[in-house]
C-alpha cells in the first residue's frame, strides 16, 4: 500500500516513491539499504552466525589475500558508517526534492547523486569483499560486512547502471505525472481525482472508463521499458551472487523456506477470504444486476471501490451487514469539526506519545509535505515516510485528504517515523526493520486501535463507543474490507514478479499471467478484454517503482500478532477487535524494545520481544475476525452461496456476447433480463399466442375463400363495367 519507506532493493532509481515510506530511495545503490535502503541489504544478510539462506554466493577477487582480522574490520566499518551518513543524506535530499517537485532540473540532480551513491557502494562494497568473515567471532561485525558486500545495482557496469537508473526514472515519472482526459477536455490525475471517482461512483460505465483509461495511459506506456528493467535487474542480482532479483528480494527474510511458509499462511486464511468474497459478490449482484455480476464467477475488478481492487472498504455502503446500526466512518465528523491534514498527523503523534514512545522532532512539521501543493508543482503523491540518516531529520510525503481512511494512513506513516527514531542510534547498516514486513506492521498495529469505536469516541469522532452485536459485525466488516480483502492481492504481486524474474513468465504473456494470478488468488476478472499489448501490472505504483510487495502480506499477518500481544500487555479483556492500546506504557515498551533492534538481530528475536514467540502465524488474525466469519458462514449458508468461482471463465464480456448470465438464475428473454421461471412462463404465453394466431389466420383464410367462391358463381343481374367483364372473360 503505499506506505512505506523506501524499498531497498528497490531498484528504483527513485526508490522514489518509496513504498510507503519513501525512504529515500536511498540507498538505491548503496544498498538501497535503508528502509529503502535497508531492505535490500537487510535482506541479504544472513543471520548472525550463518551464511546466507538464499543461494547467494558473493564473488571475491581472485588471487587476493583475504583479510581475517576483526580489528581491521571494525575500523573499516567505522569509516564506512561515517562516510555513508553524508552520501545517503545527500541522496535522500535530492530524492526528496525530486519527489516534491518533479522537473528536469531535480531529476538531473537526482541522477548525479545516484551516481555518487553507486560509486560509494562500489568502493566500500568491494573493500568489504576483501574480508573473509567465515571465522569472525563477533556476530555483529559479521552481519554488517556481509550486508555491505552486496553491491546492489551498483554491481552493474557503468553504462548499464546508467541505463538501468534511467529506465527506473522513466517508469516512475510516467506513472507520477499521468492523467486521463474526458471528452470535454477535463483531465484527471490519479490523486485525488481518479481515486475519488473509483471510491464514490456507483455507475458501472463510469467506473469502467476510469479503470480502463488509467491502464491504457500508464500500463501501456511503461510496458516498453519493463523487459530491459528485468534483464538489468537480474544481471545486478547475479553479480551479487543471487539466482535472480526475486531471489535477492526473498533473502531479506532470512528464511530458506519462505515461499512455502507464506503459502501455508495464505491457505490458512482462505476460508475467511472466500466467505468475504462470496458475500460481497452477492451484494454487488443486488446493486449492479446479473448482467454485470455472476454469483458463481469472479468479480469484475473495477467495482470494488479501488483502482486496483486491493482494498474494498470504499464500497462498505453496498455491503454493510446492518444498515440501521450507527455508522462507523468518522469522515463526516472530522470535516464538520474542521480537522486538517496537520491535525490528523498530530493526533497520530499523540497516540505514540501516549504509549511512552518518542514525539517527532519540531522540524518534522516544517519539512514534511502533508498536503498536495497548490502552486502547480508535479509531485509524487504516493504516501511515504523518509529517514535522512542524520538522526534528527524525518519527514512524511502524503497528499492527505480529511477522511477516516487517510487518518489510518497517517498513523501508518507515523509508525515508520517512530521506527526510524527508535533505531537512529544504530550503525547505518542496521537502520531498517527486522524484516521489511515489520516496518509495515508497526504503523498498522496502531491503526487497529485507532479504528475502534472506543478510540474514535475518545477523540470525539463518534457519539458512542459501540458495544452492540450489530455494531461489532459492521465494524469487523469495515476492517475486513481493508485487511482481509488485501491479503491475496499483497500475496500475488510478487508471485507474479518472482516468476517474471526467474523466466517463468515472459514478456509475451505478462498480462495474461497477471490476470491468471488475480483470478486464482482474488477471484477477480477484467471488466473488458485484455491483450498482450496491455500491461496492467504497470498501472500499480510498486511495479514501475520496483518496490518489493510481499512485505505487505507479511506485515498484514504479523500486525495482528503484535496487536494480540500488545492488548495482553495492556490488560485488555474481551474480544480482540474491541481492544485499544491507547495510553498503555507496557504495550509501548514492547514495541520500543523490538524497534530499537533495527536490523541488528534476526527478525525472530524482535518477534520474540513483542509476542513471546518467534514465528509468523495466522492464528491472531483468524481470532480477530472470528465473530465476522461466524456471521458470514450463517449469511452465506442462508443464500446457499457458492464459495470460490467455479465458473471461472465468466467475464462481463462473455456475458454480453452470449446474452445470458449463467449461474445467477436469470436469462435474456426478448431483450428482458428475467428469472428462469418468468422466462418459462413467457415461452408458454408466446406459444399459446402463436397457436391462437395460426388458428385465427386459417379461419380467416377459409372465410375469404368461401366468399370469393360464392361471388364467382353468382348469376349476372345487371350491366358490368368493362374492366370487370374483361377480367371475368379472361
Amino acid at each position: 500500500m503505499g506506505q512505506g519507506w523506501a524499498g531497498p532493493g528497490l531498484p528504483s532509481l527513485l526508490f522514489l516513491f518509496l513504498l510507503c515510506f519513501g525512504h529515500p530511495l536511498l540507498v538505491v545503490l548503496s544498498q538501497e539499504v535503508t528502509q529503502g535502503t535497508t531492505n535490500h541489504g537487510t535482506t541479504r544478510i544472513q543471520t548472525t552466525h550463518q551464511a546466507a539462506t538464499s543461494s547467494q554466493t558473493i564473488p571475491s577477487p581472485s588471487g587476493t589475500i583475504m583479510v581475517t582480522d576483526e580489528v581491521t574490520a571494525r575500523s573499516y566499518l567505522e569509516e564506512y558508517d561515517k562516510k555513508s551518513q553524508v552520501v545517503w543524506n545527500e541522496y535522500a535530499e535530492a530524492n526528496w526534492n525530486y519527489n516534491t517537485n518533479i522537473s528536469r532540473e531535480t531529476s538531473m540532480i537526482l541522477m548525479e547523486k545516484n551516481t555518487q551513491m553507486a560509486n560509494h557502494t562500489v568502493e566500500y562494497g568491494s573493500r568489504a569483499r576483501l574480508f573473509d568473515i567465515t571465522y569472525f567471532q563477533n556476530a555483529t561485525l559479521k552481519r554488517m560486512i556481509h550486508k555491505i558486500q552486496d553491491l546492489e545495482r551498483a554491481a552493474l557496469p557503468t553504462a548499464e547502471l546508467e541505463e538501468y537508473n534511467q529506465i527506473l526514472l522513466n517508469m516512475e515519472t510516467t506513472y507520477s505525472v499521468a492523467s486521463v482526459c474526458l471528452p470535454n477536455g477535463t483531465c484527471l490525475q490519479l490523486e485525488p481525482n481518479l481515486t475519488n471517482l473509483m471510491a464514490t461512483s456507483r455507475k458501472y460505465e463510469e467506473l469502467l472508463w476510469a479503470w480502463k483509461s488509467w491502464r491504457d495511459k500508464v500500463g501501456r506506456a511503461i510496458l516498453p521499458f519493463f523487459p530491459k528493467y528485468v534483464e538489468l535487474s537480474n544481471k545486478a542480482a547475479r553479480l551479487n551472487g543471487y539466482a535472480d532479483t526475486g531471489d535477492s528480494w526473498r533473502s531479506m527474510y532470512e528464511m530458506p523456506t519462505l515461499e512455502q511458509d507464506l503459502e501455508n499462511l495464505f491457505q490458512e486464511l482462505q476460508p475467511l477470504y472466500l466467505n468475504l468474497h462470496a458475500y460481497v459478490r452477492r451484494a454487488l449482484h443486488r446493486h449492479y444486476g446479473p448482467q454485470h455480476i455472476n454469483l458463481e464467477g469472479p468479480i469484475p475488478a473495477h467495482l470494488l471501490g479501488n483502482m486496483w481492487a486491493q482494498t474494498w472498504s470504499n464500497i462498505y455502503d453496498l455491503v454493510v451487514p446492518f444498515p440501521s446500526a450507527p455508522r462507523m466512518d468518522a469522515t463526516e465528523a472530522m470535516i464538520k469539526q474542521g480537522w486538517t491534514p496537520r491535525r490528523m498527523f498530530e493526533e497520530a503523534n499523540n497516540f505514540f506519545i501516549s504509549l511512552g514512545l518518542l514525539p517527532v522532532p519540531p522540524d518534522f512539521w516544517n519539512k514534511s509535505m502533508l498536503e498536495k501543493p497548490t502552486d502547480g508543482r508535479e509531485v509524487v503523491c504516493h504516501a511515504s515516510a523518509w529517514d535522512f540518516f542524520s538522526g534528527n531529520d524525518f519527514r512524511i510525503k502524503q497528499c492527505t485528504t480529511v477522511s477516516m481512511e487517510d487518518l489510518v494512513v497517517a498513523h501508518h506513516e507515523m509508525g515508520h517515523i517512530q521506527y526510524f527514531m527508535q533505531y537512529k542510534h544504530l550503525p547505518l547498516t542496521f537502520r531498517e526493520g527486522a524484516n521489511p514486513g515489520f516496518h509495515e506492521a508497526i504503523g498498522d498495529v496502531l491503526a487497529l486501535s485507532v479504528s475502534t469505536p472506543k478510540h474514535l469516541h475518545s477523540i470525539n469522532l463518534m457519539n458512542s463507543d459501540g458495544g452492540s452485536y450489530e455494531q461489532d459485525i459492521n465494524f469487523l466488516m469495515k476492517i475486513a474490507l481493508d485487511k482481509v480483502a488485501f491479503i491475496p492481492f499483497s500475496y500475488l504481486i510478487d508471485q507474479w514478479r518472482w516468476r517474471v524474474f526467474d523466466g517463468g513468465i515472459t514478456k509475451e504473456n505478462y498480462n495474461q499471467e497477471w490476470w491468471s494470478l488475480r483470478l486464482k488468488y482474488q477471484g477477480l476478472c477484467p471488466p473488458v478484454a485484455r491483450s498482450q499489448d496491455d500491461f496492467d501490472p504497470g498501472a500499480k505504483f510498486h511495479i514501475p517503482s520496483s518496490v518489493p510487495y510481499i512485505r505487505y502480506f507479511v506485515g498484514f499477518i504479523i500486525q495482528f500478532q503484535f496487536h494480540e500481544a500488545l492488548c495482553q500487555a495492556a490488560g485488555h479483556k474481551g474480544p480482540l477487535h474491541q481492544c485499544d492500546i491507547y495510553q498503555s506504557k507496557e504495550a509501548g515498551k514492547r514495541l520500543a524494545d523490538a524497534m530499537k533492534l533495527g536490523y541488528s538481530k534476526p527478525w525472530p528475536e524482535a518477534m520474540q520481544l513483542i509476542t513471546g514467540q518467534p514465528n509468523m502465524s495466522a492464528s491472531a488474525i483468524m481470532n480477530y475476525f472470528k465473530p465476522l466469519l461466524d456471521w458470514l458462514l450463517t449469511e452465506n449458508g442462508r443464500h446457499a452461496e457458492h464459495l470460490g468461482w467455479p465458473q471461472y471463465n465468466w467475464t462481463p464480456d462473455s456475458a454480453r456476447r452470449e446474452g445470458s448470465y449463467p449461474g445467477n438464475g436469470r436469462v435474456n428473454f426478448l431483450g428482458l433480463n428475467l428469472e428462469e421461471q418468468q422466462a418459462r412462463v413467457g415461452q408458454w404465453v408466446m406459444l399459446f399466442l402463436g397457436i391462437t394466431l395460426l388458428v385465427a389466420t386459417l379461419g380467416l383464410t377459409q372465410r375469404l375463400f368461401s366468399i370469393r367462391h360464392h361471388t364467382v358463381h353468382r348469376p349476372h343481374r345487371g350491366p358490368q363495367f368493362g374492366s370487370e367483364v374483361e377480367l371475368r372473360h379472361t
